[in-house]
Parts: C-alpha cells; sequence; structure tokens
C-alpha cells in the first residue's frame, strides 16, 4: 500500500514536469506559482521515495534468490544482504509515512500576525507589547521580514493592537499554532504591592492573500480619509493621511494610520483586508474539515487559552501538548524553536495517525 502511494507521487511529479512545460501554464503565473508548490515539494522528497522502492526491491530480489538457489556461497550473500536490507527498512518507512501526509500549502505563505491586548488593562497591553517584541526576535533569528502593517498604542507604551506582515520561508506554517490566548502572571509594572496579576492577550495568524486569490471589485470599497491620531487623541499630524476601507458586501472595516503618505497607507489597508477575505473563505473551509479532524493543536478556535507565561517561576507552559520549559527569559526574547518544534512535531504525528487509521 506504501509502495504504491510512493509509486503514485513519483507519477504525480512526472505529470507536473510536463504542465509546468505546457504554454496553458507558463501563460498564467498563480497556476504556475501553484503547480509550482506542488513540484518543488516532491522534488525534495525524492530521494527517500525512490530509496524506499529501491529497498522493497532488493529485499525482493534477495528473498528470490534465497528460495530458487542451491549454491550456499549465494546463499551466504543473499542471507547477508537482505538482513542489512531489511534493518534500513523500517526507518525508510516511517520517513516515508511522514513524507505522505498531506501538507499545508499554505504553510509556504508569508503570514498576517495580529496581536491584540485582552483581559487585564494596561497590563494586558503591555504584554501584547513583550509579545509583538518576542515574536520580532523571533523573526530576526529566522531571517524573516517584517512590516508593521497597523498599530495602535495606549499609556506606557501598551500595545492595543498591532497587526504585521511577516515574509520568509515557510513564516505561516511556523507561525500559525500561535493563534489563540496568551496568558501572563506576573507582578505588573502598575502594582504597587508586589502581588502577581493574570492578565492575557490574543494572537491570530493568518496565511497571506496572493492578489490572484482575492479580486476586490473596487465598486465595493468605501474609503474614508482622516488625520491621524497618538495616544490619547493628541495629533500626529495635519494632513488626511489616515485610511479607512470599508468592505461594504461584508461589513469588514480596516484602517490604518501608520505612515505620513496616504498611498502608504491605503496600499498597508487594502493589504490587511485582502488577508481578511481570504481568511473569512479559509474559515469556512476548515469549518468543514474540522468536523471531519480535531486536532490538539488546531488553529480554528482562537478563543482559547493556548499558552501560560509564569515570570515568577521562570516558566512557559502550552497546554495543547503539555509542554513546559523553564527558560521563559530566553522564550521572551525570541528563542522559541524548541516550542515552534514541538507544536509541529504532534500535529505532524497526529495527521500521520489519522492517515494510518483511514486505510483499508
Amino acid at each position: 500500500m506504501i509502495a504504491e502511494k510512493v509509486q503514485g507521487m513519483l507519477r504525480r511529479h512526472c505529470e507536473l514536469e510536463e504542465k509546468m512545460a505546457s504554454p496553458e501554464v507558463t501563460s498564467d503565473p498563480s497556476l504556475l506559482q501553484k503547480i509550482g508548490r506542488e513540484y518543488n515539494g516532491i522534488t525534495r522528497n525524492l530521494p527517500v521515495f525512490k530509496r524506499y522502492l529501491e529497498l522493497i526491491g532488493h529485499i525482493a530480489s534477495a528473498r528470490q534468490v534465497l528460495d530458487s538457489e542451491s549454491d550456499s556461497d549465494m546463499i551466504a550473500l543473499a542471507t547477508e544482504e537482505l538482513g542489512e536490507l531489511t534493518r534500513e527498512l523500517p526507518e525508510c518507512e516511517e520517513r516515508v509515512k511522514i513524507l505522505l501526509v498531506p501538507r499545508d500549502p499554505k504553510d509556504m505563505k508569508n503570514a498576517i500576525l495580529e496581536i491584540r491586548a485582552g483581559t487585564g488593562g494596561t497590563e494586558a497591553g503591555i504584554f501584547a507589547a513583550d509579545l509583538y517584541r518576542m515574536f520580532t526576535h523571533f523573526f530576526e533569528r529566522k531571517g524573516w521580514e517584517a512590516e508593521v502593517l497597523s498599530s495602535s498604542y495606549g499609556e506606557m507604551n501598551a500595545v492595543k493592537e498591532i497587526i504585521i506582515n511577516v515574509r520568509g520561508e515557510k513564516a505561516y506554517g511556523a507561525l500559525k499554532y500561535e493563534s489563540g490566548v496568551h496568558r501572563v502572571q506576573r507582578v505588573p509594572l502598575t502594582e504597587a504591592q508586589g502581588r502577581v496579576h493574570t492578565s492575557a492577550a490574543s494572537v491570530a495568524v493568518f496565511p497571506e492573500a496572493d492578489e490572484f486569490e482575492v479580486q476586490i471589485n473596487p465598486n465595493d470599497l468605501r474609503i474614508d480619509l482622516y488625520c491621524s491620531s497618538g495616544p490619547g487623541g493628541q495629533s500626529v499630524n495635519t494632513t488626511y493621511s489616515a485610511v479607512r476601507i470599508m468592505h461594504v458586501p461584508t461589513g469588514l472595516i480596516v484602517t490604518c494610520q501608520d505612515e505620513k503618505s496616504q498611498h502608504k497607507n491605503k496600499a498597508k489597508a487594502m493589504k490587511v483586508l485582502q488577508t481578511r477575505l481570504y481568511e473569512m473563505e479559509l474559515a469556512k473551509v476548515e469549518a468543514e474539515e474540522s468536523a471531519a479532524r480535531k486536532s490538539m493543536v488546531s488553529t480554528g478556535d482562537r478563543s482559547a487559552k493556548i499558552r501560560t507565561y509564569n515570570f515568577p517561576q521562570n516558566r512557559v507552559t502550552d497546554h495543547r501538548i503539555n509542554l513546559t520549559l523553564y527558560n521563559l527569559d530566553k522564550f521572551i526574547n525570541g528563542d522559541m524553536d524548541e516550542m515552534v518544534e514541538a507544536l509541529s512535531i504532534a500535529d505532524l504525528n497526529e495527521r500521520v495517525r489519522n492517515s494510518e487509521s483511514l486505510r483499508p
């Protein structure tokens, strides 16, 4: 069964190679990009797939020799070869099983990350600012680019809301598990009695929408211009550079005032609107998928408490996989790789189990 799936992947690789050379695909950039992603994904796995089929073939040949050969030297050679091959096969087969699990093509995309202060007053906004710095350091470690699309601050530089465009290889695939409620336990800067408080911030991560994936009719937009303002309503500038866009059919409203240029603010607001419209469509698909598969690291329920940051104990705990790390001081400074990898492995193992349970 596994060998048949591997052979099917090799045939698919050849089909995609032919398609990529066809005029119909080369003349359509969006289709070429889509097919190219699938083609490159299979190409990376070809060495493992081919080695697995080689092992299966050599094992069959060695057994045939043992069944038909009478020469003792040939039997000894075949026995030795069979032993080596059968020792290598299980590990190779496990790698193949993992590679055969369908990958989410969205994992290769850039990401839009949104952080919002939750319950806890000013301390929640300060924690949201800490999360923003944490993610920024993580992006730097990965070599990704990050651009703030929209931001809103309160007192003490507390973040009310910040939206970031993250550009890098597999950015969405690494960040998607961050969606949910992040809870902090510590003595706030605003606490005079030294008591530990609990507050929260929410994080939402979406795959960045490509222009060809979301077509927006300009007639469906209502665009308002106004003067930018800072904390407490103070004027940032007196020109009409801030932009508010309403998508009339859905009622979605996006604002941007970070740039002094009206055109730059409009471009950023359109990027956020495009991604939110794309996310609305994805939500419909994911709702159908979640009915068939409830993942412990699902990104579907963004109201779920996923992680606790306990400063007195220098502890960070992810509640979905029951993983606790006692390196919060490093984690909050962007050293998130161990947690991200653990979440990815947990999700992958679950997908492997589900795919095996569906086999006849």
